[in-house]
């Protein structure tokens, strides 16, 4: 599936690639709903039947990604109701693995993730993933999402990487679709970014369930 000889630099995204989706999915769609509920006197369907249609509105946009956003939106502490569920972060199957190989070639790898910053230092925390990566980079800081070509623009400004020798390993279609017209000629999906749901279909990009099918050969 992959030449690794044809690829000098490494981008990984976070959520539903690297870590379990299913702390993602479970905080937005069921956590968050209950406690809007609670707040608003409000029962789960009624906040559920609310906040679903907001949610929707904002995907692929920074804001949908953005923890102040959302707190100031709904009137509540998402940072803090993150770190209450924090025992849910998980790192997928043989994620570890494949960082370790990849620490044990010459390329450069790159965490590029749209997480809002308090969310990408409480996983991080809690994963203790940061030392595999040369350097961690949020689209916040551009002020743009990964699902737009200003980010693209901005990050290969700042990072100088080949398009044709750089690897993207994503589990949002729209993210790879974005990076596929911006030039990046190595693109994975995770079609399993969720550990308690089904694999996804995918047939636009080529699609792993785990980093077992792309692991880089041994140096020794």
């Amino acid at each position: 599936m992959l030449n690794w000889n044809k690829i000098n630099t490494v981008l990984l995204d976070m959520d539903g690639t690297l870590l379990d989706l299913n702390f993602d999915n479970h905080f937005w769609l069921e956590f968050v709903p209950q406690r809007y509920a609670q707040k608003n006197q409000l029962s789960l369907a009624e906040a559920k039947q609310l906040l679903q249609p907001l949610f929707k509105s904002m995907e692929g946009r920074l804001e949908w990604y953005c923890l102040d956003y959302w707190s100031q939106q709904l009137n509540l502490d998402i940072a803090n109701l993150k770190a209450e569920i924090s025992g849910l972060i998980d790192v997928l199957p043989h994620v570890t693995e494949f960082l370790t190989a990849l620490q044990q070639t010459n390329k450069t790898v790159l965490l590029v993730t749209n997480a809002h910053p308090d969310s990408l230092s409480l996983k991080m925390e809690k994963t203790c993933l940061q030392p595999f990566f040369k350097q961690i980079i949020c689209s916040h800081d551009f002020g743009f999402a990964k699902e737009h070509q200003p980010f693209w623009e901005a990050f290969q400004a700042q990072q100088g990487f080949t398009e044709q020798a750089t690897l993207m390993v994503d589990d949002s279609l729209s993210v790879l679709r974005a990076a596929q017209s911006f030039g990046i000629a190595h693109l994975i999906n995770i079609n399993k970014p969720d550990s308690q749901k089904a694999a996804n279909f995918i047939n636009e990009f080529p699609a792993i369930t785990d980093f077992r099918e792309i692991m880089p050969p041994s140096v020794n």
